[in-house]
């Protein structure tokens, strides 16, 4: 044991490896020296020394990698000057490869290392450096303090929330290539569905089809994280039901969730469809839903406020005594986001969201109800569509047909 301990204290704190060569990046140069120009002019305006993000969608948004964190800390330190992912040696050189900047590793033989790569990075005289107040939990926000106590910590997660909201034309680009992807997903699982097939094998034959379909757009591109939800009967309930093993039955009513990834950029295909028939009453409230969903496609566009458009859907479901079975707001913004990662809140369609939608945003228009079970009808009732805000009004770029006349699958 004294042999390892004496080892260990002499192995590096730290490592920089450069191995192989700079993989293609997601986006061009030009793109990501915008991200990083406008959150200098950021730190300038508020005379900030140092960033220091830790989440995935942030550090994905600022140096192009997403990072698979297993328990340990990983950050991109930005300064006036550079931008640096630091990483843990368990990743040898994919997080160099992979970033938009430079890398530092952290090894495991010393608890503080972490800390210690981050004062190499920032100043010792820094006054001020931004941190993500919405992500950092209260141990990691203490080695803030700790590490540099001269320093005042302040937020910078609503800002740089508010950045991402507004897409780039390459960004736009890369969600158009993942709803299509989507769309490639659903026509999968249409041609999958059957009584007696198990929800199990009908989300792998999705996410074997759309992570396929990833790989040929983008041949240089790292394949992670694409997967599908496919519900069926009760299990419909639940937006984000995990798939089981159980086995359709003729008549019920099954929940499409096709979720492409794309370098962290999430995107979505939702449909409500039906094995063989649906009953009188399934189908009169699956119409509703369509009716707000339709509507709701209408209102979607630049000038509009998120929470008028909550308002206005919520009347439709009031009107047919549904509005208590609604379950989520009824859309989100869309970005580097995940299931795991990553969320836009300030621009989501509900009640207490006053944002007004302008050009470059992209949204969803999400209407759920679910009908408990020993009512008729019962299930959970969804349709998804994306929609990017144009400068007078807004593109559809889900194709996927929804509905009862396209969506009752008999095979």
């Amino acid at each position: 044991m004294p042999d390892i301990i004496k080892q260990s204290e002499n192995m590096g704190r730290l490592e920089y490896w450069e191995n192989g060569n700079k993989a293609k990046g997601t986006f061009t140069k030009v793109e990501m020296d915008r991200r990083q120009t406008e959150l200098r002019k950021w730190m300038a305006d508020n005379d900030v020394d140092a960033v220091v993000v830790n989440s995935i969608h942030n550090v994905n948004y600022y140096t192009d990698f997403v990072y698979c964190s297993f328990g340990r800390k990983y950050a991109a330190v930005i300064t006036q000057d550079t931008v640096t992912t630091v990483s843990a040696g368990i990743d040898g050189g994919q997080p160099w490869r992979r970033t938009a900047g430079d890398n530092v590793i952290y090894t495991d033989w010393r608890k503080d290392n972490f800390w210690f790569a981050l004062q190499q990075l920032i100043s010792v005289n820094s006054k001020k450096i931004a941190v993500e107040f919405d992500f950092v939990n209260l141990d990691t926000f203490k080695g803030y303090q700790e590490t540099f106590p001269s320093a005042a910590l302040i937020d910078c997660g609503q800002s740089t929330m508010w950045m991402r909201t507004i897409k780039s034309d390459e960004e736009i680009s890369v969600i158009k290539h993942g709803a299509q992807v989507a769309d490639i997903g659903g026509y999968e699982i249409a041609k999958t569905i059957k009584a007696g097939v198990t929800e199990r094998e009908v989300a792998l034959a999705s996410t074997q089809r759309m992570i396929r379909e990833i790989s040929d757009r983008f041949p240089e591109g790292e394949l992670m994280d694409t997967w599908t939800w496919f519900q069926s009967g009760v299990n419909t309930d639940g937006a984000h039901n995990p798939v089981t093993s159980r086995k359709m039955e003729s008549g019920d009513i099954l929940s499409l969730n096709c979720f492409p990834m794309i370098a962290g950029y999430y995107t979505a295909l939702e449909r409500t469809l039906f094995v063989d028939h649906a009953s009188d009453e399934h189908l009169r409230l699956w119409e509703v839903n369509v009716a707000v969903h339709e509507r709701g496609l209408e209102l979607i566009k630049p000038g509009a406020k998120c929470c008028d458009i909550a308002a206005e859907l919520n009347e439709i479901y009031r009107e047919n005594q549904l509005l208590q079975y609604r379950s989520f707001g009824y859309g989100h913004s869309f970005g580097t986001l995940s299931h795991y990662y990553g969320r836009e809140a300030g621009v989501e369609l509900r009640e207490d969201v006053d944002t007004v939608l302008t050009e470059n945003m992209v949204v969803s228009m999400e209407p759920m109800i679910m009908v408990p079970e020993g009512i008729a009808g019962a299930g959970g009732y969804r349709e998804h569509d994306i929609l990017v805000i144009g400068k007078d009004s807004s593109e559809n770029i889900t194709k996927f047909p929804y509905g009862p006349e396209h969506n009752i699958i008999v095979n």
